[in-house]
């Protein structure tokens, strides 16, 4: 490896900036514990002086101990009308009993004269005088320059008379900010080969995504010879977020030979980006560079003729690398490579000469023409592909349903299914009350199930979604719906179409009970 480059992380605070973006005070505690674990060496807790959480956060992990991080806290520099000594946002910083803080200020004179409403000079002050402070509270000090590539473009001298503030003051980094997120790679380019030669101390990078270049801009960076890059995990962050951390791990340690974590550690940044995610109570993206779901799907049957042969046709690294893995979706656009390949990752043996791949395939086209999705839908996929071979016999059979809605002016609505199966030659009729029609139907058919099959219980609903298909035909137009189900094993997605909303949700709900029992029938 050649150079190493530190990694701040910014998700406890700008990232918790990000619109429908939340995390309590233990939250913050379980990302910082994850991202110590896989070498980050800043992780920015939260801004004290602004609110009880953070300083709740503080608390909780004062004394603790961290392997490879550096706790840091965030703030701003003093006010205008005291001195760092009684301000009590730095004292606030102070009270969390991190080793490093980061300050930061203002670079942009038009910030300094008409948001904060101070003179040039002052504002030099109140950077200078806030860092020498804090160094001799025995504080490292990382200082970020807020707007400083606008603040550049249009005024350089100030802007570097405010790092030169920043250094007097004895700041240990200096963090140049593309605060509003609008700077192009090549005036970052152009900017910090003017500067770099001024600046006596490591310096950083801290980009928004508001062109969708926060990426390219720290890459550019890092070729400029920054030696560390604040980001949040999944890009999080106000208004178009934060630049990715985990792209910037994948392009500079697994494509540009630089260090950032630990080798062994890069395999687990899918990990790292789901869990983020679900502790944030984000949906993850699928298309998230690296580590979505989608960063090595097949779709087309001749990309996927092609990996077969060699992955390096279609993809730009293992994703094992990175802990993801290559997948192959089906779809209309599919051919015979992605049903075997599929098939053989299902461990399906489609056998006869290559007659049930085109069989399949063929059938997946003409069902997606009605509106059907595989590419979402494998538990369904996997069902149909069995079938269609004929290596799953159906359970139970649908007799007959019936699902009625009661409503009345004083309270919500409320229904009732009742349901006819037959199971092996045996019938059971079973009645339940649901939510809705679809959870009175799930209730009634998990009820009649059990008698027959107790895996049942294992399974529950994580998801259920409905998608008009064309909406030219309004209230009868065709809808497809996705149910998603869970045991403690693992996930899968079942899909049903059809005109009446009810009908689809019952196909895709039946898809998930027959792939659970599958599963255990055959002992997975």
């Amino acid at each position: 490896m050649n150079k190493k480059i530190m990694l701040y992380d910014t998700t406890l605070r700008d990232g918790t900036q990000g619109d429908q973006i939340t995390l309590s005070a233990e939250d913050k505690l379980r990302i910082t514990h994850k991202l110590d674990e896989l070498g980050f060496h800043y992780v920015e807790g939260g801004w004290p002086g602004s609110n009880p959480k953070d300083a709740r956060f503080f608390e909780m992990a004062r004394g603790m101990s961290f392997k490879n991080t550096q706790l840091t806290a965030f703030g701003s520099t003093r006010r205008t009308d005291t001195t760092p000594g009684d301000d009590p946002s730095i004292q606030a910083l102070l009270e969390t009993e991190t080793d490093a803080v980061t300050i930061f200020g203002k670079s942009w004179d038009l910030h300094a004269s008409e948001i904060l409403g101070v003179t040039l000079a002052e504002n030099l002050s109140m950077i200078e005088d806030t860092l020498s402070y804090l160094k001799k509270q025995g504080k490292e000090v990382i200082y970020d320059a807020e707007h400083f590539f606008d603040g550049y473009k249009h005024n350089p001298d100030y802007a570097l008379s405010t790092v030169k503030a920043a250094i007097d003051g004895g700041a240990d980094i200096i963090v140049l900010c593309d605060t509003n997120g609008g700077t192009l790679p090549h005036e970052v380019q152009g900017i910090l080969e003017q500067v770099m030669p001024y600046i006596t101390r490591p310096v950083g990078i801290h980009a928004h995504n508001d062109c969708g270049l926060a990426l390219a801009n720290s890459l550019q960076a890092v070729q400029l010879g920054i030696s560390m890059v604040q980001g949040t995990i999944n890009g999080y962050g106000e208004r178009c977020g934060n630049v990715d951390l985990i792209s910037v791990i994948g392009a500079l340690q697994l494509k540009m030979d630089y260090q950032c974590i630990a080798p062994e550690n890069a395999t687990h940044l899918t990990e790292l980006s789901r869990f983020v995610s679900e502790v944030a109570n984000i949906p993850p993206l699928n298309q998230r560079p690296f580590v979505g779901k989608s960063a090595f799907a097949h779709k087309a049957g001749v990309h996927v003729s092609a990996i077969i042969k060699n992955p390096t046709a279609y993809e730009h690294l293992n994703p094992e690398r990175v802990g993801n893995r290559r997948r192959v979706v089906v779809s209309d656009l599919s051919g015979k490579s992605n049903i075997e390949y599929k098939s053989e990752e299902m461990g399906i043996d489609l056998s006869a000469n290559g007659n049930n791949s085109r069989k399949i395939v063929d059938k997946i086209k003409a069902m997606e023409d009605q509106g059907y999705q595989f590419d979402s839908a494998e538990g369904s996929l996997e069902l149909l592909i069995k079938k269609e071979t004929g290596q799953f016999e159906e359970p139970f059979t649908l007799e007959s349903f019936r699902v009625t809605i009661e409503k009345n002016r004083s309270r919500p609505s409320s229904s009732q299914a009742t349901i006819k199966i037959s199971v092996a030659g045996v019938d059971e009729i079973t009645a339940a009350e649901g939510d809705g029609p679809v959870n009175a139907l799930d209730n009634a058919l998990r009820k009649a199930l059990n008698k027959f099959f107790p895996h049942i219980k294992e399974m529950g609903l994580v998801d259920f979604k409905v998608r008009v298909i064309d909406g030219s035909d309004a209230t009868a137009a065709k809808v497809r719906v996705k149910i998603e189900s869970r045991d403690s094993r693992e996930i899968w997605s079942t899909i049903g179409v059809s005109e009446d909303i009810i009908e689809a949700s019952w196909q895709a709900l039946v898809d998930s009970f027959q792939y659970k029992l599958l599963k255990a029938i055959n002992g997975e």
